[in-house]
């Protein structure tokens, strides 16, 4: 959108504001709390009393309506330092409004697409529905309001929440309609495992698995609602669902899309002809507001995938231990070189971390359809697959980011065959075979890095307050992205903490773990995951080192750790460099990263392995 020189704000995500291009300093968070509920309400006033309900709860401070008056001066000086502009916070009986126009605000644009594309999806015009749909998500940069605390805050971001998930299904629904069933299939699997509950995202799942082909995953995930229904509510699947399960079960035609009489003479499928009508494939995920540093790796990525020529593919890999910020770069450095490949981005995350990697068959189908290839004519047999998919990238210039890569076999298969195009390749492992153009291994950002990332998040008056604290928590992070972005976040939750408390509770290394936690995301489901990819022998090898009393080590020590000669052990501690458990500093030196051996810490030691004496030599 346009933002010329007025003011344009922000709720779906961290409430933010601009003047132009220029994102202004809204203050503290219970300050950004402010603000949201003033636009929120579109101009209508809020009482003093309903304010402070909204940001404090039942239990305000006893200072709660000065300081709710200092927010509201502090945010006219920041919205209208010359007071010359309409729209700023202004008194209202006995409250505030705030008044800007529908443009001005990111929920507004986005209600109005929405309202648009349900009208193009009622007159027929589904390509442009999902166009609009598509951009009304696109303005979503995480939950509503987040970093904000407070009754009205959480009870907008349930709200707005229950709104984006909405125009999600409708997204979805005309990625169906229009034969995009395989890349449908693959976000709805996701989002109804965090819906279990939502039956109309279940039929959709089933749908998009029938069209795709797989009868038989779409009639599992039916029983799976049903067995879920039974145990959490005692009910059994509606009848839109139950219906929709015996039509896979017989193979109901009318299921299926309409296709093209093959009597009826050349031309393109109506999937095609609407895929055409699409803009440019852009599959890029939203790029983090906060991103940074990583200027040299930027800067050298951005060189090599950008001076790609000749017949070949570039191809740059990017590695590192879980938590360290790969995909985070790799998409913060993929939006930056938008330009360079005029064609688009292809995305697709590989789940090499977890247990279950995505076939390279799987990806090529997406990939595919997203192309505008019908979904039903993508051939059976991977090679067939690989082989169109190369077809398809001929004389393009597109950027292929293939995200948590498991090994070079399952990347192979995605490499287009001729020069113009590039790829992206992340992953916890060391490439070993790739012809890479570009080799970057990630490490934790550097300490002035970890402390501007640990600011951005909690805020410059917080971390203004107590800098040098600051730097100790992120440092007790170990440096390590993922953790430094959990702590803050901990902190932006938690208005009444100081940043000392965090740090004295990060000081304990025995619940420094369970400290670094945030919902769902943790640095101890990180490092699980990367332990659970090592073989019996790496794994027995990881406790052990672990149960040193220090994280660095020669080569002779771990020798004698392990029970193993010298070049044996050489080999086993160099397999846990290659996976991301283990850095080398120097020829024969290795060092764990401290939260890695923290959590190697905790584990229990299995039956028959040697303890690790107290004194090394």
């Amino acid at each position: 959108m346009e933002r010329s020189h007025r003011l344009y704000f922000s709720v779906l995500g961290p409430v933010r504001a601009w003047e132009g291009d220029k994102e202004l300093n809204l203050g503290s968070p219970q300050q950004r709390a402010v603000l949201g509920a003033l636009l929120l309400h579109e101009g209508r006033a809020i009482t003093c009393d309903a304010l402070i309900a909204a940001i404090w709860g039942q239990d305000p401070p006893l200072r709660a309506l000065s300081t709710l008056r200092t927010y509201a001066y502090r945010l006219r000086k920041v919205l209208e330092p010359d007071r010359s502009r309409p729209g700023v916070v202004v008194s209202a009986g006995t409250g505030y409004a705030l008044s800007v126009p529908r443009d001005a605000l990111d929920v507004a644009v986005f209600e109005d697409r929405y309202a648009e594309a349900e009208k193009a999806r009622a007159e027929g015009d589904p390509a442009r529905a999902r166009t609009l749909m598509s951009a009304a998500l696109g303005l979503w940069q995480g939950d509503a309001m987040d970093g904000t605390a407070g009754p009205y805050a959480e009870a907008q971001r349930d709200r707005l929440g229950d709104r984006r998930l909405s125009a999600l299904q409708v997204k979805l629904e005309l990625d169906i309609e229009l034969g995009r069933a395989t890349e449908a299939a693959a976000e709805l699997a996701v989002l109804s495992a965090a819906h279990p509950l939502r039956e109309s995202l279940s039929a959709l799942l089933m749908l998009a698995l029938f069209r795709c082909g797989r009868q038989a995953e779409a009639l599992e995930v039916f029983d799976g609602t049903r067995r879920l229904l039974a145990e959490e509510l005692g009910i059994d699947p509606g009848g839109e669902l139950r219906e929709l399960h015996q039509r896979i079960l017989t193979s109901d035609p009318q299921l299926l899309p309409a296709r093209v009489d093959p009597g009826a003479g050349p031309g393109p499928s109506p999937a095609r002809h609407e895929d055409e009508a699409l803009p440019r494939v852009a599959q890029l995920p939203a790029d983090l507001s906060d991103f940074t540093g990583r200027d040299d790796e930027v800067a050298l990525l951005s060189e090599v995938l950008k001076s790609g020529s000749g017949q070949a593919t570039t191809v740059v890999s990017l590695s590192g231990k879980g938590g360290v910020g790969k995909t985070a770069l790799a998409i913060h450095l993929a939006h930056l070189l938008s330009d360079a490949f005029p064609d688009g981005q292809l995305y697709i995350d590989l789940c090499g971390a977890g247990g279950r990697p995505v076939e390279p068959a799987a990806a090529l189908r997406a990939f595919l359809c997203a192309l505008g290839h019908p979904d039903l004519d993508v051939p059976e047999d991977p090679a067939q697959r690989a082989a169109l998919f190369r077809s398809f990238m001929v004389n393009r210039r597109m950027l292929v980011v293939l995200d948590d890569a498991v090994d070079d076999a399952q990347v192979r298969p995605l490499l287009p065959g001729t020069g113009g195009c590039a790829v992206l390749v992340t992953s916890r492992a060391k490439p070993a075979g790739l012809p890479t153009t570009g080799r970057v291994d990630l490490d934790v950002l550097g300490p002035c890095d970890a402390v501007r990332l640990f600011t951005r998040i909690v805020g410059e008056d917080r971390v203004a307050a107590e800098p040098a604290a600051a730097q100790d928590a992120v440092a007790l992070c170990g440096f390590l992205p993922l953790a430094v972005r959990i702590a803050a976040s901990r902190l932006v939750s938690r208005p009444l903490w100081t940043i000392s408390s965090l740090v004295r509770r990060l000081a304990d290394e025995r619940t420094r773990l369970s400290e670094l936690r945030l919902g769902t995301m943790t640095v101890e489901a990180t490092c699980r995951i990367g332990y659970e990819r090592l073989d019996a022998t790496q794994a027995r090898a990881f406790r052990l080192l672990t149960a040193l009393p220090t994280t660095s080590f020669p080569l002779p020590v771990a020798a004698g750790v392990l029970g193993l000669e010298t070049l044996d052990a050489e080999e086993i501690v160099e397999s846990l460099v290659d996976l991301g458990m283990l850095d080398s500093p120097s020829p024969g030196h290795y060092r764990f990263h401290t939260l890695l051996w923290l959590y190697g810490r905790t584990l229990t030691e299995a039956p028959g392995e040697l303890a690790v004496p107290l004194v090394m030599t």
